[in-house]
Order: C-alpha cells, then sequence, then structure tokens
C-alpha cells in the first residue's frame, strides 16, 4: 500500500530491495520505509516537512493525480513565511511540503 500511495506522487522505487524496507526516490529526495507491523494507523503521529522549490506545480500535480489533500492543508501562504500544502499517506503519517516566499 505504501509503494502504491507514493508511486501516484511520482516517486519510484530504487537500489536493491530487502524483506520489510523500502527505498523510493523522486528527482533529488529519497524517502525509506520500514515495516512496522504493530503500527496502528488511527494513532500514528508521524509527520515530515519536504522544502520544494516548485510548491505550485507540485500542488497541481497532485490535484491532477487526484492525491487527496489534507482538509486542514490546502495550499496557503503561512505567516512563518513558506506557502505550504498537506497530505496524509496510507499510514496516517502527516507529509507538509513547503516554499519559501520571497
Amino acid at each position: 500500500m505504501t509503494s502504491a500511495f507514493y508511486k501516484k506522487l511520482g516517486f519510484t522505487v530504487f537500489g536493491n530491495e530487502f524483506d520489510h524496507y523500502l527505498m523510493l526516490q523522486k528527482d533529488n529526495l529519497q524517502l525509506h520505509f520500514f515495516e512496522f507491523k504493530d503500527l496502528v494507523p488511527d494513532e500514528n503521529y508521524g509527520q515530515i516537512y519536504i522544502r520544494t522549490t516548485s510548491i505550485e506545480n507540485l500542488y497541481n500535480n497532485f490535484i491532477e493525480n487526484k492525491v487527496p489533500i489534507h482538509p486542514n492543508g490546502h495550499l496557503a501562504e503561512k505567516p512563518w513565511g513558506q506557502k505550504e500544502f498537506s497530505i496524509l499517506d496510507p499510514d496516517n503519517n502527516l507529509i507538509t511540503f513547503g516554499e519559501t516566499l520571497n
């Protein structure tokens, strides 16, 4: 499920394939996942922040590919000088993408 979700975001598998370990890449960004059998997605509070230099293109690409945007995370300028949006992956990890405002 994790692999299929991130492939929808444009990631591809790279490197050697290992049992219970997944490595994905998109452009110069690499994500690594390990299997956690006891994870209860509804209780997961994991999150990552990914900086980009093309936030609007990325957001529009996700919309075109029907990637669900977090209900409270639509593309917006934030008071801390970032333009951001957020999604949730199948394991309920919050992924926020941000670009510094000029």
